[in-house]
């Protein structure tokens, strides 16, 4: 039986407007190869306001489906400004051509909305321990969900640049980078007209390390 713990970010955002916003992403596993209980958190804290901006957690079961795909189901709970929103989780990740990690998946709300999210990312190997890290994100919404802002449509993306440093390899590995967040379409115009900022740049600072 195997099990883990892996931060791919933990970091401080410090944003266009001199906001700061502590940001994670990371998950904790259970089981052999053949096999995982993987549980996810993401989000972002407002350390002006204190208070969540954004809160994901994920509970999913995965496995293997070739050589470089997991397959995974689950259960996702989000805690947005607005009502809390349950989903049922369907999708695949692994390494595409190129050595792209690909991560995507399919959602069914409570409310019966169904919306999806690709992640891609790639590590650039700049020298042995020395790596550039870009990363982009972008959802869709096949519904309207007004309770949570969401307008159907592509509905936001994100990109991220990072440079890192293994101190000690897949361990610890601290990092300074970009990031640029954005909503899109009707969604970008709903949140427009109630005078809320639609896109935001953010210098960040932080560590990603596995236990």
């Amino acid at each position: 039986m195997y099990y883990g713990i892996q931060i791919e970010e933990f970091e401080i955002r410090r944003g266009d407007e001199g906001e700061d916003v502590a940001a994670w992403d990371g998950s904790a596993f259970i089981g052999p190869d053949e096999y995982k209980l993987r549980l996810l958190s993401e989000g972002e804290y407002d350390l002006d306001a204190r208070k969540f901006e954004t809160l994901e957690t994920q509970l999913v079961g995965e496995m293997p489906i070739s050589d470089f795909f997991d397959i995974k189901a689950g259960i996702r709970l989000d805690a947005p400004q607005g009502p809390n929103r349950w989903y049922g989780v369907l999708g695949i990740s692994g390494l595409a051509q190129q050595w792209v990690e690909i991560d995507a998946n399919v959602f069914l709300s409570e409310k019966g909305d169904v919306s999806a999210r690709l992640d891609a990312e790639y590590e650039l190997l700049l020298t042995n321990r020395l790596i550039l890290t870009p990363t982009a994100s972008i959802d869709l919404a096949f519904a309207d969900d007004a309770g949570i802002e969401i307008q159907s449509g592509f509905t936001s993306l994100e990109l991220g640049l990072r440079l890192s440093y293994d101190v000690v390899e897949r361990v610890f590995s601290p990092y300074i980078g970009l990031t640029y967040e954005t909503r899109l379409g009707d969604t970008r115009e709903l949140i427009a007209a109630q005078s809320e900022d639609t896109s935001a740049w953010s210098i960040v600072a932080g560590a990603k390390f596995t236990f």
